[in-house]
């Protein structure tokens, strides 16, 4: 039986996502009474007035946050960690020994899976020995070779994305684009950041030394998806999502979709890369309508608790297998089902907050 009350810490408390994931441990099946602590390496972040209890700890690439996190879940006796974000989940998952001596689950996949699944030329690779759909796609370690690939996919008669392998929030992602800018679109359009000629971005790489490694793929025309999935001891679901609008790499408007390939696609890729819990993968419609990958992120996804409005609680599951327990109950997803997001806000005034 699960215990009446949960403490859980949930990491990157300024997290887009944060709101969404407390909801979800809120709105779990079993009907628990859960105790959020949040942390971050920031200290005026909106998951501070949204959780019970809020500590300030090191960046993860500190030497001392893995001690820092120790301290805070032994004074707030902590039965569970849940990490949020793509910086912590490395660091957590090579020291979850450190938390497991404790007594500490720690909601994270393998080290090696993590690694795997974060490299987005990996993670290619993986799809290319699957026999599942993927970009063309090449490496671009120089000019030369930068120039080279986007030729070699159309360049310029055809957009070509460009990418660090390694990266999350759509930081270092370009579409090359001749003359993507007219008059029309100036005076009408919100800049998206992410349009720029082949020049234009050869300029910017110049001006640093090394140059970067860079992953140059051919460009998805079509809608994006995003997939919540869970893979545990007792149980395994996939439930893909329409990304209708997206802003700064975040869903604002999703619908759950029934698409057995995604389905399919993100069970076998994860099975493959050796993910365990919750996890999430994007897929991108090709001109021809095939799904084709864009990249994992290993953890709960920023708008996984669309997944509870489909009737199924992805970070419950997550949280479930983590504490070594099957789940109660897995309904059948149902579907259409929509998820919107809009701007909220939490106001402050002499010590009190109100959301919004």
């Amino acid at each position: 039986m699960p215990k009446p009350e949960l403490n859980v810490l949930i990491t990157g408390a300024g997290a887009p996502g944060i709101r969404g994931t407390l909801y979800a441990l809120e709105h779990n099946p079993d009907g628990v009474r859960v105790r959020t602590v949040g942390v971050d390496a920031k200290h005026d972040v909106v998951g501070r007035f949204l959780v019970e209890r809020f500590h300030v700890v090191p960046a993860p690439e500190s030497p001392d946050y893995i001690e820092a996190m120790l301290g805070i879940c032994k004074s707030e006796a902590i039965d569970l960690v849940l990490p949020q974000t793509t910086r912590e989940i490395a660091v957590l998952s090579k020291r979850s020994d450190a938390f497991a001596r404790e007594g500490i689950p720690v909601m994270v996949a393998s080290e090696a899976a993590i690694a795997q699944s974060n490299d987005k030329g990996h993670l290619l690779e993986n799809f290319v020995a699957l026999g599942l759909p993927y970009p063309r796609y090449y490496r671009a370690a120089s000019e030369r070779e930068l120039v080279d690939c986007a030729r070699k996919l159309g360049y310029p008669k055809e957009p070509v994305v460009v990418k660090p392998p390694v990266s999350n929030g759509m930081r270092g992602l370009r579409v090359l684009m001749e003359d993507a800018w007219n008059v029309e679109r100036f005076l009408n359009e919100k800049p998206s950041g992410t349009e720029i000629a082949l020049t234009e971005l050869v300029s910017i790489l110049r001006r640093g030394d090394p140059w970067p490694d860079l992953l140059v793929t051919e460009y998805l025309p079509g809608p994006e998806y995003s997939v919540d999935a869970f893979i545990g001891a007792h149980a395994r679901v996939a439930i893909p999502r329409l990304r209708r609008a997206i802003r700064s790499g975040i869903s604002f408007e999703n619908e759950i979709e029934y698409r057995p390939e995604l389905i399919d696609g993100t069970l076998r890729a994860g099975d493959h890369l050796g993910l365990k819990g919750v996890f999430g993968f994007q897929f991108k419609l090709d001109a021809r309508g095939i799904p084709k990958v864009l990249e994992c992120n290993p953890r709960v996804q920023g708008t996984m608790v669309a997944s509870l409005f489909s009737g199924v609680n992805i970070i419950w599951l997550g949280v479930k297998e983590a504490l070594g327990e099957p789940p109660t109950h897995i309904p059948e997803p149902r579907t259409p089902a929509q998820f919107y997001r809009f701007w909220g806000g939490v106001g402050v005034h002499d010590g009190e907050s109100f959301e919004i």
